[in-house]
C-alpha cells in the first residue's frame, strides 16, 4: 500500500506486538514508498472458513491503525491485498520414487515449492525456499543430463529439500504462534504471552530462513563429513559460501569472493594456502596444484571432458596469504591461469590475496588455519561441500568419485 503516518520505523523491517488490538509486520517495498503489512485478525472458530467472515480492506486498515496508535497512518491506495489462514503442510516426497523403493529406481518427477511445502507467507518464505528447492534440483539435473554424473545424483534432491521443508515447518509453527500471542507484561496477557527478546531472537531467524543462510545440508554422497572443519570455521559444511573482500593478484581489484564464482553449474575449489611462499616447491598449496594437473586420480583431470577448458567442470581458486605486492605472478602455476576458449586466452582472475591495507582480511574473517592451510569444496548452488586439508588429496579424489561420471 501506499501511506502517508508519522510511525518513525515504516522504512524498516518491523514487528509490532500491541498490548490488546493484535500484532502486524511491517515490511517496506522497493521504491521507497510502497509498504507491506502483515496484520493478524482474529482466530477462526474450528467449524468456520476464512471467507464466511466477508472481510473487506477497510476492516484491515482498522486493524492496522488500532495496533499502530497512538501513532496515525492515513492509507492513500491500497495497491494489493489478500486474506487468508496460516497452515503448515509437508508431502512424503519430493519425487515419484517411494522411501522404499530409494536406490531401488530414480526419480522420473518431481515437485517443489508450494506443491510440496506450506507455511505462513510472511516476508516471501514461500517464494524463496521454493526457489532454492529449483536451484537445489536444476543443477542436479544438469550433471546428469550433461553426463557428469550418474542419475543417483537426483536422490539427493528429495533427502536434502524435505529435510530443510520440514525444518522450516517447524519453526515456521513456532514463529506463528508466537506472533499471534501478546506480549509478557500486558494486562490479561495469560499463560501463552511470549517474551519480547525470544520474540525478536526469532525474528531474526525467520531472516536467516528467508535468505537461505539457515539451510545446512547433512552428510550425504555430496556432502562431506566435518572431520576437518577446523580448519576452516567460517566456511561452514552443508552451509551456503560465505563471502569476504578479497583483492586479485592479477589487477589488484578489491572484489568479494563470493561474487566472482558465478552460479554456472561448476564446482569449486578454493585453495587457501599455508604460510609459505605458493612459488615455491616446499609449499602444501604448490603440492596440491602440482596433483591436481599431474595426478590420474585428480578429480579435474578425470572429471574434465576431452577439448574442453580445464576449468569447465572443477573451478580452481587460489587464496594466498601474502599481500599482492609480494607475489610474482609469472612465478604462478599454469592451473591457475589457465589458456581457455579458442584463442587459448589466460585466464588471470583465479588468485586472491587478502586485504592486508583496509581489511579485513579473509583468514582472520573466516577461521582459516594460517599454519596448514585448507580447500574448501563448493557446490554448484554455492553450499559448502567439504573442508580439506590441502595435502588430502586421496579425501579430495574420493569425494568427487562418489557420484561424478569419469569423462572419455
Amino acid at each position: 500500500m501506499l501511506a502517508v503516518t508519522d510511525f518513525p520505523d515504516i522504512r524498516l523491517k518491523a514487528a509490532i506486538h500491541s498490548a490488546n488490538e493484535g500484532n502486524i509486520l511491517i515490511i517496506p517495498r522497493e521504491g521507497g514508498y510502497l509498504v507491506r503489512l502483515y496484520i493478524e485478525l482474529d482466530k477462526l472458530k474450528a467449524d468456520e472458513r476464512v471467507s464466511n467472515r466477508a472481510i473487506t480492506a477497510d476492516q484491515l486498515v482498522a486493524a492496522a491503525q488500532r495496533i499502530l496508535h497512538p501513532y496515525t497512518l492515513d492509507v492513500k491506495e491500497i495497491a494489493w491485498w489478500s486474506v487468508y489462514e496460516i497452515g503448515q503442510r509437508l508431502t512424503d516426497r519430493f519425487d515419484d520414487v517411494a522411501e522404499a523403493e530409494v536406490g531401488i529406481r530414480q526419480p522420473r518427477v518431481f515437485i517443489a515449492g508450494d506443491a510440496c511445502h506450506t507455511h505462513s507467507p510472511k516476508a516471501g518464505q514461500g517464494m524463496n525456499v521454493s526457489m532454492q528447492d529449483t536451484f537445489n534440483l536444476g543443477w542436479k539435473l544438469a550433471a546428469v543430463l550433461q553426463g557428469r554424473s550418474g542419475p543417483e545424483l537426483l536422490d539427493t534432491y528429495t533427502s536434502e529439500r524435505q529435510a530443510i521443508a520440514k525444518e522450516l515447518i517447524d519453526f515456521d509453527r513456532e514463529f506463528a504462534k508466537m506472533f499471534s500471542a501478546p506480549p509478557k507484561g500486558t494486562e490479561g496477557a495469560g499463560a501463552d504471552a511470549v517474551d519480547p527478546a525470544e520474540f525478536q531472537r526469532y525474528f531474526v531467524k525467520q531472516g536467516r530462513f528467508t535468505a537461505g543462510t539457515a539451510t545446512r545440508y547433512q552428510s550425504s554422497t555430496i556432502q562431506g563429513e566435518p572431520t576437518h572443519q577446523s580448519l576452516a570455521e567460517g566456511f561452514g559444511i552443508g552451509m551456503r559460501f560465505h563471502s569476504a573482500p578479497v583483492i586479485r593478484l592479477a589487477d589488484a581489484r578489491p572484489v568479494h569472493l563470493g561474487h566472482v564464482g558465478l552460479a554456472d553449474g561448476r564446482f569449486r575449489l578454493y585453495a587457501f594456502a599455508d604460510r609459505k611462499d605458493p612459488a615455491t616447491s616446499g609449499s602444501a598449496i604448490r603440492a596440491l596444484y602440482d596433483f591436481l594437473q599431474t595426478s590420474d586420480r585428480s578429480p579435474i583431470c578425470r572429471y574434465t571432458p576431452a577439448g574442453a577448458d580445464i576449468d569447465q567442470v572443477i573451478d580452481l581458486r587460489a587464496i594466498f596469504q601474502q599481500d599482492h605486492r609480494d607475489l610474482s605472478l609469472d612465478a604462478m602455476p599454469a592451473l591457475l591461469k589457465p589458456a581457455k576458449g579458442r584463442y587459448g586466452l589466460t585466464d588471470y582472475e583465479k588468485m586472491f590475496c587478502p586485504d592486508l591495507k583496509t581489511g579485513p582480511d579473509i583468514f582472520d574473517l573466516r577461521g582459516i588455519d594460517r599454519d596448514k592451510g585448507c580447500v574448501v569444496v563448493v557446490r554448484p548452488d554455492q553450499y559448502v561441500a567439504h573442508v580439506l586439508p590441502l595435502d588430502g588429496f586421496e579425501e579430495l579424489a574420493g569425494y568427487f568419485d562418489g557420484f561424478m561420471a569419469k569423462q572419455g
